[in-house]
């Protein structure tokens, strides 16, 4: 059986300087070629009703007038397991940053709780069905953390040459988008304003772009997780 995330020791580390994880966002992900479930738990809490990423002069930003679509789609003698391990690698190494780059900002005292918009809180449920209630900062340190353990299973995403996936690949990529999305919506819903105060909102916006058309792409989050934040996809996928 696999270890509770828990079991590893709580949280592990992402630490880099606030500046570094800037630079390295600004200089990384506007190249946008190298894109090339027992899940946890909801629950509606009150939240504001602003929403500054909704700002049309903000959200028309990006770093790219690439087709996403086309940049999302199974490139042509392809095969598909192997195009969606490459992209959910390079979508969880850009997510890690975005929290780091804006971890100053993401902390238990200013977000007590894991939130999104629509008045949707998470929890994290661990290996033993237990489900905790973090900050966001500790719910999105487990999200991750979980993520990587999985992405350096060796038996999950072989990276030996005819090493075959598992025939339980595609329901760990679904829970892997789950958390990314979560971690993503609660940035976009929380800290986008301090997203623009560090001018990363564009790249905020191509990414989560990206990351939206390539899960309707190959179906990989279900509706009733993205409702809550279904007019910022709307908005960007339009």
């Amino acid at each position: 059986m696999g270890r509770s995330i828990l079991d590893m020791g709580g949280c592990q580390s992402y630490s880099s300087s606030d500046e570094e994880d800037v630079r390295a966002l600004k200089a990384n992900y506007t190249n946008v070629s190298l894109f090339k479930v027992k899940s946890n738990s909801l629950h509606i809490v009150p939240s504001a009703a602003v929403k500054p990423y909704l700002k049309d002069h903000l959200l028309s930003r990006h770093i790219t007038d690439l087709d996403l679509l086309t940049l999302s789609a199974l490139p042509h003698g392809l095969d598909q397991q192997e195009w969606i391990a490459t992209n959910t690698v390079s979508f969880f190494q850009h997510t890690t940053l975005f929290f780091s780059a804006l971890s100053d900002s993401c902390s238990m005292t200013t977000c007590p709780a894991a939130k999104s918009s629509g008045n949707i809180l998470y929890e994290w449920t661990d290996d033993q069905g237990k489900k905790l209630k973090c900050s966001a900062p500790i719910y999105i340190d487990y999200a991750l953390s979980y993520i990587q353990e999985i992405l350096t299973d060796e038996r999950v995403f072989p990276t030996k040459a005819g090493s075959a996936f598992p025939s339980g690949f595609m329901f760990l990529i679904q829970k892997i988008f789950v958390m990314l999305f979560r971690t993503l919506a609660h940035l976009f819903s929380v800290h986008y304003q301090d997203a623009i105060a560090v001018e990363l909102h564009p790249q905020l916006n191509t990414l989560f772009t990206h990351f939206i058309t390539f899960s309707h792409t190959f179906r990989l989050l279900e509706p009733s997780e993205t409702a809550p934040i279904d007019e910022l996809i709307a908005v960007l996928t339009h």
